[in-house]
């Protein structure tokens, strides 16, 4: 019984946890006796935890070796993950580059591009009178120019540019942060070898492509030329705005001198210039400039450069671009050396000097005078243009000016402009009537003419009555002029300009007596030259010699004698006739004490051109006044504005000269009584004069690459 008390008192365990309880305290309440055996069926598996419980307030060690473990694993798996993300990256970058760097030529067959050639005109004295080609002047060598010059690029541009591989990683970091900081673009990682690569090989535009391929052309240039090569291609290279490519051509266009010849503060303000070269050119915003400048000089110092002592005198007298002077017409001679280089060289494939026949005081004395007289009178007289032409006897070129501005108008109307000569090219028409056998004493009837309908009229519309051919010429009497060439056919007359050098197209009517067909300036010139030297052809001619960069000669000019195209006999006779016409004629006023001249003054109909064409045995000079609308000018005479400029110019250009006679001589006729009276005198003639034809002695025919380039000259 007592048994079974205690059989009924035994409680059997719970297996239900209470109310509250956690797992874990109802597993510490039940021993390993009080664990249920179940014999049908497998106990429960524990639950896996997800972390480590703690048991009591000590904690357990278990739990935060757990928790370092997975602090681990995601530090590694944010690790493995960029590891991939950035090898994918280097991957897409390096196929970005590739397929760039594809689009390039293949780099055993990279060259550098030749620099345009440039041709340096000198004048007759060895003074630059200007630069031709695309780049505004010639390639300079480093060891030519001032040390500092090119330190001051390397300071202000790359100063880590002896240290680099052609990319700077340094400078392109810090620009990184500089712009960065100022939120902008403030400066440039591109080292002067990539600015290099860009000007050389690649366009202008900002992508990233020609980033890219900038680099790898930077990279090749630096493993194939020195530094010093390097910055010597970078100097010629630059553009400097205004045309100018190239340090030579920049210092000639803004400080009017070499690059050999730069001082520091020009120095600095031409390496300040390349950033920027149209917002800082000196010569349009010289404030900007000159605080550009400032930065360089201080950045040279800073590299040590140059001393502090020569960094303070460079700040304290900065550069200055010296105003340019005169209307630029030094470029209308430059023009025409151009026009006709080809024809002695061929074609320029480098830097070459031309050497001229120009004379820079002539040519400033000419300029100036013909702009100072159109200023003075050009609106009054309704005369806009001009153009001068003063050639040695022998036809080399003294001075050119081809009009009123060249900055305005490039037209060269020395040479290219054809207009009607008027009146001064009746001594064709008088030498054509000596040849015949007339003499100056030869005597004309100055009347009314009327010749099938054509009837010509003087200009003051008086009558003379019989005249002799130099009073008729030194008056400028049209109806002698109309007779004489009645006399003589035009066809004639044609022949003894063309053979003076005359190669316009001239219309065989009696009205060519009056200079009704047109010609250039510089034919004639050229014809009256003739008159000056002795009665020998001339071809005008303005180059004496070409150089190469390295001092070969490729074409140095030999003298040339085409032979007399003037027999002496009439020669004496139109000289004596031309210097009637300045004593005494329409060109007294313009006469030169103590040389003899000859000259001859033109008006067209209706005052559209006036010219005076005069020389001595040292210069020809013509002077051309009009307008390039062919409009008519208020009464402007050969013997007016035009005289007047040819006056001051030849009179300036003999100053100080001894006087020559000339070559020619002076005819000497027999005494005559009553010229010019209206008593009619019998022609004192002399035996005709042979005139000059092809084939004879007298007048050699050029050969046919000079005459072809007489031809081409005069647009024949």
């Amino acid at each position: 019984m007592n048994d079974r008390i205690r059989r009924d008192d035994r409680r059997e365990p719970s297996f239900d946890r209470g109310r509250g309880e956690s797992r874990d305290d109802f597993d510490m309440r039940l021993s390993d006796d009080d664990r249920p055996l179940h014999r049908h069926r497998p106990a429960a598996r524990p639950e896996p935890r997800s972390e480590p419980r703690v048991r009591n307030k000590r904690g357990g060690g278990g739990g935060g070796r757990r928790g370092r473990r997975r602090r681990r694993s995601l530090l590694g798996s944010l690790f493995y993950w960029t590891l991939v993300l950035g090898l994918w990256c280097a991957i897409g970058l390096g196929g970005f580059i590739a397929y760039h760097a594809s689009q390039l030529p293949p780099i055993d067959q990279l060259t550098v591009p030749k620099r345009p050639p440039n041709i340096a005109i000198l004048a007759a004295d060895g003074s630059l009178l200007a630069n031709r080609g695309e780049t505004g002047g010639r390639t300079v060598t480093i060891g030519e120019i001032p040390p500092y010059l090119p330190k001051a690029f390397v300071a202000i541009e790359d100063r880590r540019f002896y240290d680099h591989f052609g990319i700077d990683p340094i400078g392109i970091t810090r620009a990184l942060v500089t712009n960065l900081r100022g939120r902008g673009v403030a400066q440039g990682g591109s080292t002067l070898t990539q600015q290099l690569a860009k000007n050389l090989f690649l366009t202008q535009e900002r992508t990233a492509a020609r980033k890219i391929q900038e680099a790898i052309l930077a990279l090749w240039l630096e493993r194939t030329y020195s530094k010093n090569q390097i910055l010597e291609l970078y100097l010629n290279r630059v553009y400097f705005g205004s045309g100018a490519y190239g340090v030579e051509a920049a210092a000639q266009r803004y400080f009017n001198k070499s690059a050999r010849s730069v001082s520091i503060a020009e120095a600095a303000m031409l390496a300040g210039l390349v950033q920027a070269p149209s917002r800082l050119a000196p010569n349009r915003n010289p404030d900007l400039a000159e605080k550009r400048a400032q930065l360089v000089i201080a950045a040279m110092a800073d590299q040590g450069f140059i001393t502090q002592a020569a960094a303070k005198t460079a700040l304290t007298a900065p550069a200055e671009v010296p105003e340019r002077v005169g209307a630029g017409s030094v470029n209308y001679a430059a023009d025409y050396v151009m026009d006709v280089l080809d024809d002695f060289v061929g074609a320029v494939d480098g830097d070459v000097t031309v050497l001229t026949t120009v004379d820079t005081k002539l040519q400033s004395s000419a300029e100036t005078i013909l702009v100072d007289a159109l200023s003075a009178q050009g609106a009054k007289l309704n005369a806009s243009q001009g153009a001068v032409v003063s050639l040695a006897p022998d036809g080399a070129i003294r001075a050119l000016i081809g009009g009123r501005d060249y900055t305005k108008s490039q037209f060269n109307r020395a040479t290219a402009a054809r207009r009607q000569p008027g009146s001064s090219f009746k001594p064709f028409v008088y030498l054509t009537a000596l040849e015949k056998g007339l003499t100056p004493d030869t005597i004309r009837d100055d009347s009314p003419v009327s010749i099938k309908g054509w009837e010509p009229e003087n200009y003051s519309r008086t009558y003379r009555g019989p005249v002799t051919l130099q009073t008729a010429m030194a008056h400028s009497l049209n109806t002698v002029a109309a007779r004489l060439i009645q006399e003589v056919t035009p066809r004639e007359v044609i022949r003894t300009a063309q053979r003076l050098g005359i190669t316009s197209g001239l219309q065989p009517n009696m009205s060519l007596a009056l200079g009704t067909s047109e010609v250039t300036p510089l034919e004639m010139t050229a014809a009256y030259a003739s008159f000056a030297n002795g009665g020998q052809s001339v071809l005008p001619y303005v180059i004496r010699e070409v150089r190469q960069t390295n001092g070969k000669v490729v074409y140095a000019r030999k003298a040339n004698n085409f032979g007399p195209v003037i027999q002496p006999q009439p020669l004496a006779m139109m000289d004596t006739m031309f210097n009637g016409v300045m004593n005494g004629g329409t060109g007294s006023k313009f006469n030169i004490p103590g040389w003899e001249v000859g000259g001859k003054s033109g008006t067209t109909q209706d005052f559209r051109d006036a010219w005076f064409v005069g020389f001595t045995a040292r210069l020809v000079t013509a002077v051309w006044v009009g307008n390039d609308d062919n409009s008519t000018m208020k009464r402007v005479t050969g013997s007016g504005l035009p005289g007047e400029i040819w006056g001051k110019f030849m009179k300036a250009a003999h100053a100080g000269a001894q006087p020559q006679p000339l070559p020619g001589g002076f005819w000497r006729g027999a005494p005559s009584t009553g010229i010019g009276d209206g008593a009619p005198v019998a022609d004192a003639r002399v035996p005709a004069a042979p005139v000059p034809q092809e084939g004879d002695r007298a007048w050699v025919r050029p050969p046919a690459q000079e005459r072809n380039f007489f031809e081409r000259l005069f647009g024949g």
